[in-house]
């Protein structure tokens, strides 16, 4: 099995909403603020090759919106979704499974695509792969609450359903994936999935928006935007101590700085242990 970072760039999300209850003068630490409060965050994903298997976890924001949108969000950086599955060796044709952790844009926009002069049709950005999500995110997402309606965009979503391509993730513990197991988290969104990828003699973890930088290990750092905050601190001390426990490599989705990261137990609780590329352990 190999495993390849796939970067889809970088965006500007506001920091206040980025963590919560946590004041600037904390937070502003690890994730320092331009002059509008606004910081960078990586749209990074994670690529799977084993035998005749390719599997995509999470594809970036995608391209298909209107400059209005990403006149939101400040869409930057020196590669792209295509550009970093070509330096990889493969192009979009070649994935076989596209594993959705969630469908909030900034995961899942990359899949589908406009096609035409009008923008008249939209078409799989992944022609041969199965799209993984699971039954009760897509109800989710699909009759979304007026909270995230903002965050679950129809053209992103609904394509996948209407070509055919819509797999569901079984919610009884059971992966269809020989690769990785599958962790639920519900503060962020409704049956947020986390892969637990079995890598040689570790376990990477696949951190989506349950821990989003090393910034947010502490506790009471939880986002803005998860719907469930309270549940999302007790999802994310559950998890640490495991991780910690057991040494789980994290692979961080939306840290502008550092691929992975480990934690230990320190008298504070858990703390961050270290930070260093993905290759290091390839």
């Amino acid at each position: 099995m190999k495993l390849y970072v796939i970067d889809t760039g970088f965006f500007k999300l506001d920091g206040g909403a980025m963590f919560g209850v946590v004041p600037k003068s904390l937070w502003a630490r690890t994730n320092p603020a331009d002059e509008n409060n606004l910081c960078t965050w990586a749209m990074r994903c994670l690529l799977i090759e084993d035998g005749n298997q390719l599997i995509l976890i999470d594809n970036g924001i995608g391209n298909k919106q209107d400059a209005k949108f990403f006149s939101h969000y400040y869409l930057h950086g020196d590669t792209n979704l295509d550009q970093s599955l070509n330096n990889a060796g493969f192009s979009p044709k070649d994935i076989t499974d596209m594993f959705l952790t969630h469908l909030h844009f900034d995961h899942c926009g990359g899949g589908v695509d406009y096609v035409g002069n009008e923008n008249e049709k939209l078409v799989l950005h992944f022609p041969n792969a199965k799209y993984w999500s699971n039954e009760a995110h897509w109800k989710w997402a699909t009759q979304p609450n007026p909270r995230e309606k903002a965050s679950f965009l129809k053209e992103n979503i609904l394509p996948i359903q209407e070509s055919g391509h819509l797999n569901f993730v079984p919610l009884n513990g059971e992966s269809p994936f020989a690769q990785f197991d599958i962790a639920l988290a519900d503060g962020h969104t409704d049956k947020q999935m986390l892969p637990k990828i079995k890598y040689k003699d570790k376990t990477i973890v696949f951190m989506a928006d349950l821990l989003p930088s090393v910034g947010h290990i502490p506790l009471p750092y939880v986002m803005g935007y998860d719907t469930r905050p309270l549940l999302t601190l007790t999802e994310k001390e559950k998890f640490l101590n495991e991780a910690a426990d057991h040494n789980y490599v994290l692979f961080l989705e939306h840290d502008s700085q550092n691929q992975c990261c480990t934690v230990k137990h320190t008298e504070k609780g858990v703390r961050l242990d270290r930070t260093f590329p993905l290759s290091e352990i390839l």
